[in-house]
């Protein structure tokens, strides 16, 4: 069953410069931790790639629909939700997320996060009931 996110987390991804990922192998072990950026939208949490679709990470995070993430204080299981074709005005949100957040890297990269090809990758993480939350 799925959970929704905390104020508390998703302060904690809000205020996070990246989030760490990592897919789960068939035997249940993780994978390597993956640095990636992170957006919140309507208290959901989102998380791209510009490159590498089929590979790395983001493949393995599809086939399985599942993953590990990390913040500080804070480590989830979370479904995972490919919403890369979904409406445009998720689409212009999660832009707009990016932009806002990340504005400090400057154009040339933020647009290499919002250019077709990377909104294609949104997916959206949702948290399972297994939280971990650092005292």
């Amino acid at each position: 069953m799925s959970a929704t996110w905390t104020p508390d987390e998703i302060r904690r991804f809000t205020t996070a410069d990246e989030l760490q990922i990592a897919a789960r192998r068939t035997d249940g072990t993780l994978r390597r931790w993956v640095p990636i950026w992170v957006v919140c939208v309507d208290e959901q949490v989102y998380v791209r790639t510009w490159y590498r679709r089929n590979t790395g990470w983001f493949a393995h995070v599809l086939d399985s629909q599942r993953a590990c993430i990390r913040v500080p204080d804070l480590q989830s299981e979370v479904s995972v939700e490919d919403v890369g074709s979904r409406s445009q005005q998720l689409r212009a949100d999660v832009d707009t997320a990016y932009r806002t957040k990340y504005a400090r890297y400057g154009a040339s990269t933020i647009e290499q996060m919002v250019s077709p090809a990377a909104a294609a990758t949104t997916l959206r993480l949702t948290p399972e009931q297994d939280r971990i939350t650092p005292a």
